[in-house]
């Protein structure tokens, strides 16, 4: 057994694992500056990117601990739709998945002392058409400027908006659980 870490400062990302039945301990990482080569595909941007972030607290990890890092991005058109910067930047992204299909994909990289193993999970979500009115007021009373293509799946637009979904539902959320459990039992975390 192996004492957890999650370096991620995620409500959900924490909710889930919780759910999972994880014991954990949040762990600040140091200041990471997520970018990432021009030339790197969108679909290897977030396993990239929670190397990145296992990479800044690799030092600081004790031989019985085992760190986790993810990072969450919405793939529309080859276009990587990350965090809104502001309410007009969310509505616009929310405008583009409107009647369209996307990819949510999530890195997440497993860090102890043996090393850092890293694997991603995609998730293809297609959306009815949202009229703007209603994407603006979603904007307005759920804020969704901390998620990767300005929506969370588990709240209103999710919940009216999504068609289809293709593939592990957590992982729209963050976390990809199915994946991550076996891939900590493959490593020997528990």
């Amino acid at each position: 057994m192996k004492k957890i870490l999650l370096g991620s400062g995620s409500p959900r990302r924490r909710e889930l694992l919780s759910m999972m039945d994880v014991d954990y301990e949040a762990v600040k990482l140091h200041d990471v500056e997520e970018v990432y080569p021009d030339t790197l595909a969108a679909e290897d941007v977030p396993a990239y990117l929670s190397r990145l972030k296992a990479q800044s607290y690799v030092n600081q990890l004790k031989d019985n601990e085992l760190l986790i890092t993810a990072d969450t991005v919405v793939i529309i058109d080859g276009d990587i739709l990350g965090k809104p910067k502001d309410a007009e930047d969310a509505v616009r992204m929310l405008c583009r998945l409107s009647g369209a299909k996307h990819k949510v994909i999530t890195g997440v990289s497993l860090t102890s002392n043996d090393g850092i193993h890293t694997f991603d999970e995609v998730t293809e979500v297609e959306f009815n058409e949202v009229p703007e009115a209603e994407i603006r007021s979603y904007v307005a009373k759920y804020q969704p400027f901390d998620k990767a293509g300005s929506y969370g799946i588990q709240e209103w637009i999710g919940l009216v908006a999504i068609k289809k979904i293709d593939g592990c539902f957590y992982n729209v959320m963050g976390l990809p659980t199915a994946t991550l459990y076996r891939e900590m039992k493959k490593i020997g975390a528990f």
